[in-house]
């Protein structure tokens, strides 16, 4: 059987080649274009990735930058930071010693870093400067003396040179003070212990020192001195020291004296801050010390002016807590702490005695005084008498 007349025509199944030469061009110059695009996308996001991650990482261990801080400056210190590393977190020696520091006023981060690092306090200057800008501590560094140790870490050491300020205080308790005058310095002392706290404290004293058996407070017993505490020192803590510094000052040598008196320890502080209250003089102690023996010896009331003072308590007008002078009604005031209506001592000290009155009741001066008046000079001293008729010649005319 026949075809007939049908016919194939090539050139119709055959691909084009020219067609194909050109896509072929094409692509191939689309292609590194595609490329190129695909490598920036990637760098982009590869960018960004390291943007967010390297201050993220760096703030988790650092804490945030300072706002200060533009983008490519975070970047910067935040990169710094992580390539440092244990160069801020880790302290050289944490067996170190303290030592003094000192910045001096106006003196540059750069050159406080450098003296740490020459010292041997940090390992490396730049690496805590680089902390320091980061965040923004840099600006608020402060001239004073520091206490540094190599037990700290360069990050501890950038913090605290941010305060000047010393953990220990000097507490100045001078003598003759009533607890109220101590309590009334704390506001201005640097301590956190408030004066009520303080006060509150004192009405319960504790119960391992003997010398306060059965003592209502610690009124007497806070030795002048200059006591070093901590600034956040808790008031028990406080009192204790303050109770044991009392202890050490307490020789057998005194005990001895209090008790050749025929005093105890609470009687002869009771007496020492009668002493110290009236004395204007040092010198003057033995002997008004004397006065006040001779006439317990005998009875006679001691009609001291400073256990009136303490009786009427805060003067708002004279703005203190020792009335000066006494009127003839505040010699009256009903109280058994006025030794003018009550015989013998006081039921408790009324200040705290330094150690010049308590030597003078434990070694007072041999006399047969029994009064003394305030000389009209206006100094300070005393005038002395056997007796009554002797004392009123004193008088001033």
């Amino acid at each position: 059987m026949g075809f007939g007349n049908f016919s194939v025509n090539t050139s119709d199944t055959q691909p084009n080649k020219s067609v194909v030469r050109r896509k072929s061009k094409a692509v191939n110059r689309i292609m590194p274009k595609v490329v190129a695009i695909f490598i920036i996308l990637m760098l982009c996001a590869g960018l960004g990735f390291i943007s967010i991650y390297i201050p993220y990482r760096a703030s988790r261990v650092y804490g945030s930058p300072a706002p200060s801080l533009s983008f490519p400056q975070r970047m910067q210190y935040s990169a710094l930071l992580l390539w440092y590393d244990g160069l801020l977190t880790r302290p050289l020696d944490t067996s170190g010693a303290e030592q003094s520091f000192t910045v001096e006023v106006g003196e540059s981060v750069d050159t406080v870093a450098n003296r740490l690092q020459s010292v041997g306090l940090i390992q490396d200057a730049e690496a805590l400067r680089s902390y320091m800008i980061y965040s923004g501590i840099d600006t608020s560094m402060q001239a004073g003396e520091y206490q540094l140790s190599t037990a700290m870490s360069a990050m501890d050491i950038a913090h605290q040179l941010q305060d000047a300020t010393p953990e220990e205080v000097t507490f100045v308790v001078l003598p003759g003070w009533r607890l109220e005058e101590i309590a009334d310095s704390l506001p201005t002392s640097g301590l956190t212990v408030t004066s009520d706290e303080f006060l509150s404290a004192t009405k319960t004293p504790p119960h391992e020192y003997d010398f306060l058996a059965g003592a209502s407070s610690i009124e007497g017993f806070v030795y002048p001195d200059s006591y070093i505490f901590s600034r956040k020192i808790s008031v028990d803590e406080m009192i204790h020291d303050i109770l044991r510094n009392f202890s050490t000052h307490l020789t057998l040598d005194l005990k001895n004296g209090f008790e050749r008196q025929g005093l105890t320890v609470y009687q002869a502080v009771t007496l020492a801050s009668m002493v110290e209250r009236e004395a204007v003089h040092e010198e003057e102690q033995p002997l008004i010390a004397s006065v006040y023996l001779n006439r317990l010896k005998i009875g006679m009331k001691l009609d001291a002016d400073p256990t009136v003072q303490y009786a009427i308590g805060y003067n708002f007008l004279q703005q203190s807590w020792w009335t000066n002078p006494l009127s003839l009604l505040d010699l009256q005031v009903n109280s058994v702490y006025n030794t003018y209506k009550y015989p013998g001592l006081p039921p408790t000290p009324i200040a705290n005695p330094g150690s010049n009155a308590l030597r003078a009741v434990a070694f007072p001066a041999e006399t047969t005084y029994y009064f003394f008046r305030a000389k009209c000079d206006g100094s300070g001293f005393h005038e002395f008498a056997k007796t009554f008729d002797e004392h009123l010649q004193n008088a001033c005319p």
